[in-house]
């Protein structure tokens, strides 16, 4: 596992690193699933080439946006895979939020995994970044999502209009705890 992988009780979520995303859009997947210890699979590098594409831009732009930036989710203990991924859509904004990416595969869905996914990833922000400001951006009819969010004590505190995605309900945490919360 690399030293980048934030690890939580049943997930890894390793980096990708601009080196990495580079490999995995030139077709050199299986050196990068050796070294971060997880298999991608079809799915996550044929539908998130566009979204590796985006990163890598973001990064060239500023360079220290890279560890906010693409992780596969994968279980610690299980099927060495991406079940589904995480990202900040950057670092934290002028205000100091950090907004919230993530997807889990349909068939891994409610086991809880994305909600551990985005706890560590807070976790990690706090411990490593002092970041406790956090927001996500969902569609309205995406109930699983608003569920996830509530249940990490976020507040809905209004709309926008995403060009690409339309309607979306803004959520909020402003003081994201400096320990991990008890629980799962």
């Amino acid at each position: 596992m690399t030293a980048e992988a934030i690890l939580t009780a049943r997930l890894v979520l390793p980096l990708l690193t601009v080196a990495r995303l580079e490999r995995v859009l030139a077709g050199d997947h299986a050196a990068v699933e050796s070294e971060i210890g997880l298999w991608l699979p079809a799915w996550w590098r044929e539908d998130m080439a566009w979204l590796m594409r985006v990163r890598l831009r973001q990064i060239g732009e500023n360079p220290a946006a890279e560890p906010w930036l693409l992780r596969p989710i994968g279980l610690r203990d299980g099927p060495a895979e991406a079940i589904g991924l995480f990202n900040f859509h950057g670092p934290p904004d002028d205000r100091g939020f950090a907004e919230v990416g993530y997807e889990i595969r349909s068939e891994h869905r409610g086991r809880g995994y994305a909600r551990e996914a985005v706890r560590g990833m807070f976790d990690w922000a706090a411990a490593h970044h002092g970041v406790r400001r956090f927001r996500a951006a969902i569609a309205p009819d995406n109930e699983r999502s608003v569920n996830l969010v509530r249940k990490l004590g976020m507040t809905r505190v209004g709309a926008q209009w995403d060009e690409s995605d339309g309607l979306e309900l803004l959520w909020t945490v402003e003081d994201w705890p400096t320990s991990p919360p008890a629980g799962p």
